[in-house]
């Protein structure tokens, strides 16, 4: 009995055993195999994989993940869109270079478009600067350095400044048109636009070839002086400006300066020409007795350049006069009549026609100064002025303040209106912008 309660026991123990050893093999050896295809995830829950088989774990955030990332994707939608948006209503910019091989470029670049030149200094071989007006970047550059094939071009749509005045210059300004020319042959320019500072008696035939309008390249042109070719389609009048080869500077007046009494009714400092209208107006002068009332400097002979002193006493003449007289010379237009104007001295203009083949009608001469409502005295005769001075004189302070702005305030928005006009031209003719 006991051998059989002892064996029973013995039995009991290896079955125990068995079963403990069968466990521990199950859960530490035997790797349940779980399909990712087939797994079926309970909301709520995470599987993690740690590589002994997979866990299912809750997870309280999941909600907040989701609209989170949900927020965050409309927000980059919304971005892109923005971008897109804005990338296509963005206004279109486009460059043209300017090259000045003529003194007027200077007035177009530091008068009309208020652009500064590097280096400062005038005698500088190669000088260039760039400024932005409307949608188009400007780049201009002059020099005597700056020589046909040595301008890098970055845009294939320039604006060459020429002088065509006397044959010397035309000769010149031929070369650079060919020059330009073979950059269209090339298709390295595409578009041209000519600045010319025209004949004074605007005999300009020499540059009609080079006209789109008969059979050339250059789609615009800018044309100083009163041509009967203006037509403001392809052909515009331009402003003679100050005589920048005479290195006539941009003026600010002080507020003191436009408000002070100035010491003369008038001046004129200029070239005495035989048998000119310049003649007969000094001896009007003489004859009543006004030279004292104006400051007075005339010479025999025209000088191309002035002296540090000349220069200085001819602004300073300006500056300190009520009036300047501008007689007619081989044309009415002359640099005097701006250069009065950057002053605040009223152009007193002998408003007569000069010989030559310039546009006759009432408004010439100078027809794009009295478009744009130019507050000049205008005379016929120089005999005209005894009166003209005798009403300066019972003009009080005040009066000739507020008329001295009315002039300042006049040449300032003219200058702005050139430069629009100049801008937009190029716009529409160079990039059909409208």
């Amino acid at each position: 009995m006991r051998f059989l309660r002892r064996k029973i026991a013995i039995i009991a123990v290896l079955a125990y055993v068995i079963f403990s050893l069968y466990a521990a093999y199950n859960v530490f050896f035997n790797k349940r195999v779980i399909s990712r295809v087939h797994r079926v995830v309970k909301k709520g829950y995470v599987i993690i994989d740690n590589g002994k088989g997979g866990e299912e774990e809750w997870n309280p955030w999941e909600e907040d993940e989701r609209a989170h990332s949900s927020v965050l994707q409309k927000r980059r939608d919304a971005f892109r869109s923005y971008q897109a948006h804005a990338a296509k209503n963005r206004p279109k910019t486009y460059k043209v270079q300017i090259w000045g091989k003529a003194a007027i470029g200077l007035y177009l670049w530091e008068h009309i478009l208020e652009g500064h030149l590097n280096p400062l200094d005038k005698s500088s071989q190669w000088r260039e600067g760039e400024i932005q007006s409307g949608k188009i970047s400007f780049s201009f550059y002059t020099g005597p350095a700056v020589v046909q094939g040595h301008v890098s071009l970055d845009t294939d749509s320039v604006v060459l400044v020429l002088n065509g005045r006397e044959q010397q210059k035309i000769s010149y300004s031929i070369q650079w048109l060919q020059h330009v020319q073979g950059l269209v042959q090339m298709r390295s320019v595409s578009r041209v636009a000519v600045v010319l500072l025209g004949n004074e008696q605007c005999n300009n035939d020499w540059i009609s070839p080079y006209l789109k309008r008969h059979g050339g390249f250059v789609d615009l042109l800018f044309l100083v002086y009163d041509s009967p070719w203006v037509n403001d389609k392809d052909i515009f009048q331009w402003p003679l400006g100050v005589a920048t080869y005479r290195h006539f500077p941009v003026v600010t007046l002080s507020g003191q300066m436009v408000k002070t009494a100035r010491p003369y009714l008038c001046n004129f400092l200029g070239t005495m020409y035989k048998n000119s209208s310049r003649e007969t107006l000094m001896g009007v002068l003489k004859q009543n007795g006004l030279e004292k009332d104006c400051l007075l400097h005339v010479r025999e002979k025209w000088l191309p350049q002035e002296t540090a002193d000349t220069s200085r006493q001819y602004q300073m003449a300006l500056a300190q006069s009520d009036l300047t007289l501008c007689p007619v010379g081989v044309n009415t237009e002359c640099y005097r009549i701006y250069e009065a104007c950057a002053y605040g001295s009223v152009p007193v203009v002998e408003d007569v026609l000069t010989p030559g083949a310039c546009a006759v009608g009432n408004r010439s001469p100078l027809r794009l100064l009295k478009d744009a409502g130019a507050p000049f005295i205008f005379l016929k005769d120089w005999r005209e002025l005894p009166a003209i001075l005798e009403r300066e004189r019972e003009m009080n302070q005040k009066e000739k303040t507020e008329r001295r702005m009315r002039v300042l305030e006049w040449y300032s928005g003219f200058r702005q209106q050139m430069k629009d006009k100049f801008t937009e031209v190029l716009e529409d003719g160079f990039f059909k912008t409208t």
